[in-house]
């Protein structure tokens, strides 16, 4: 019987649990994977602890988007994949319904897509949330051009390395804010022009020195919270400021009124669903990844590697902020 990760109450690491279940078998419009690989994100994270945008609706509930394995079952009326296919799970259902934590998942068929032969399933397990969620915001929306200034926060994560490559192969300036010291040289290693240690420096003064008192042009942000006003200072006049998480758990996210006056500048909150569940959008996010890991703009950055049996120091390593890339799972 394949082990399955579940949780029967909100709570820390700890609530999570591996169990033995019988095989299911994938119901009209789905497929189910012998799972290789699993890549964490925060959202799973929030969704144990009963902290995101949406929550289990009974326990015991499974968890997790992303995973890449092996088609070994396909539902009825499933005609674009076959047994045997390898493949990799994009974000576009509700973890309410579907997971993939454990050794064998079931998704909709429309949720799944072929990687690269060129990336190990650890790698085609890092492609889809990372690089769709910075997609959205750089290309889809903020149409990201060469000479924008375009400051990423949180950087050091897998979709903060997803953005600066994304700003680098449109010929931007990426600019990265990490909390320490710790995580600058690999931002730099990994394509940030500047990397701003916002522990030491000031965010808006160093953000003026790199444009030449400019601002930021697109503004990507993970962190919300108070730290929202800061960032309209440091924004360019006309810029925009997409907020996609909700890292600052302590306040609340005031509005920066004066500084989006004085500059018109638009606050857009965004999650990948946008993406994710327009099937026109998504194949135009799905072409640009698969061109830009194609060409080698796109590089998925890898940070530790866990094993299925160590999901809840898997989960207490993310919460550690400690990490550099994506954190993924072997099964």
């Amino acid at each position: 019987m394949p082990k399955i990760v579940r949780f029967y109450k909100f709570g820390s690491a700890e609530v999570l649990k591996l169990n033995d279940e019988p095989f299911k078998e994938p119901s009209a419009g789905e497929v189910r994977l012998k799972v290789e690989a699993i890549g964490l994100n925060r959202a799973e994270v929030g969704f144990r602890a009963g902290r995101y945008l949406e929550l289990p609706e009974t326990f015991p509930s499974t968890l997790g988007y992303e995973a890449s394995g092996i088609i070994d079952a396909i539902g009825e009326g499933v005609t674009s994949f076959q047994i045997g296919d390898r493949v990799s799970t994009i974000p576009a259902f509700s973890m309410k319904k579907y997971g993939v934590y454990g050794e064998s998942a079931i998704v909709p068929a429309t949720a799944v897509a072929p990687y690269p032969d060129s990336l190990s399933p650890q790698q085609g397990t890092a492609i889809w949330m990372q690089y769709i969620t910075a997609y959205g915001p750089l290309v889809e929306y903020g149409q990201v051009k060469a000479g924008d200034f375009v400051l990423i926060t949180a950087a050091s994560s897998s979709v903060g390395y997803s953005a600066i490559q994304i700003a680098k192969a449109a010929g931007a300036v990426a600019i990265a804010t990490t909390r320490s010291t710790a995580k600058k040289q690999m931002l730099l290693d990994n394509g940030a022009d500047y990397v701003i240690v916002t522990n030491d420096e000031d965010l808006v003064s160093r953000v003026m020195e790199i444009t030449s008192g400019h601002g930021a042009d697109l503004i990507f942000d993970a962190i919300a919270g108070s730290f929202l006003e800061p960032l309209a200072a440091a924004a360019a006049p006309g810029a925009t400021i997409f907020v996609y998480g909700a890292l600052d758990e302590t306040a609340s996210t005031p509005f920066p009124l004066f500084a989006a006056l004085q500059k018109g500048l638009k606050v857009q909150g965004y999650t990948l669903f946008e993406i994710t569940t327009n099937s026109e959008k998504l194949d135009r996010a799905k072409q640009y990844i698969y061109d830009g890991l194609k060409s080698g703009a796109l590089t998925p950055v890898l940070d530790r590697l866990f094993s299925l049996e160590q999901i809840v120091e898997a989960h207490q390593y993310m919460e550690s902020n400690q990490q550099n890339g994506k954190i993924i799972v072997t099964v």
